[in-house]
């Protein structure tokens, strides 16, 4: 079953939405606040989740209040990577909470936490383990990034690739299963958490890994799941039979459902990242998805 719906993903970072034309979140809030009430109309109940932020800025939280965002969601969500790509230190995971916590009159899920193995697997499991420690409790959702490595013949959801030097590197190394589905060290720790803590897994249009994704979850009993439904996507051949069978078999789980990425000919710039011509358009997409899914 659908458990929430996610307007976007990161859009307060520059790899999944276009700034440089929005420099206020202008646009984003009106498309926001425009799917928001898309979905209310067709399912009055279901919770609205902010798009998961990263970095974890205050301020950011701040501007949406103030161009009246936080009236139209039930959640907020942040995005933490501390041994992989931010400027904090793991263990300042609850100091962050409360940062957000501060300017937020509604609940702050933690929609993705990873630790990479890049270095070591052994740095993996230590993370996963002190993660959970410092964060299971203290949010009401937590979704572990990932299951899977990202193949490395697929690119990262990133705007700069190799230009970042090891840290495009880091995307492809943040499962708790290789590439091939051999598990690595911290993978043996992790049904310990669940089903407190869920997964956030990505499901790319025709994932080879559907079924093998599912198969996982139920053997480490999880029963929350995030990924998302690309708006780019949708403008594919067969998107509706696909998108069909991945909802089909995800619905024994709780699934915070991401929409996002804006299909080319719709954007200001054509690319997934750049906000639409119409945010209309994007209220229309959500609303068709929470239509024919919830």
């Amino acid at each position: 079953m659908i458990e929430a719906v996610m307007l976007w993903n990161e859009p307060n970072n520059l790899s999944h939405w276009d700034f440089e034309i929005d420099k206020d979140w202008g646009i984003y809030a009106e498309m926001t606040k425009l799917a928001s009430k898309a979905i209310t109309a067709e399912r009055p109940k279901l919770p609205k989740v902010l798009g998961g932020i990263s970095p974890i800025d205050p301020n950011f939280i701040i501007n949406m209040r103030a161009q009246g965002v936080l009236e139209a969601v039930n959640i907020v969500a942040v995005h933490g990577f501390p041994l992989d790509w931010n400027h904090w230190q793991i263990h300042e995971w609850p100091d962050k909470l409360r940062e957000i916590q501060a300017v937020s009159e509604i609940p702050v899920w933690v929609s993705e936490v990873g630790v990479s193995s890049f270095g070591a697997e052994e740095v993996q499991e230590w993370g996963l383990q002190r993660s959970m420690e410092l964060l299971l409790g203290r949010t009401q959702r937590l979704h572990w990034y990932s299951l899977y490595d990202l193949p490395k013949a697929w690119p990262a959801t990133t705007r700069h690739r190799e230009a970042e030097g090891s840290s495009y590197y880091r995307h492809f190394y943040m499962g708790l299963l290789r590439e091939d589905g051999t598990a690595k060290r911290a993978l043996r720790h992790f049904a310990k958490y669940t089903p407190d803590a869920g997964l956030c897994q990505w499901i790319h249009f025709e994932d080879h890994r559907l079924d093998d994704v599912v198969r996982w979850m139920r053997k480490l009993n999880v029963k929350k799941i995030r990924t998302g439904i690309s708006w780019a996507d949708s403008c594919r051949p067969n998107a509706e039979a696909w998108f069909d069978r991945q909802m089909k078999v995800l619905e024994p789980f709780e699934v915070t459902l991401t929409l996002c990425f804006t299909p080319e000919d719709c954007g200001i710039r054509p690319h997934y990242t750049s906000p639409p011509q119409r945010t209309e358009e994007f209220a229309d997409f959500c609303a068709g998805v929470v239509r024919r899914y919830a």
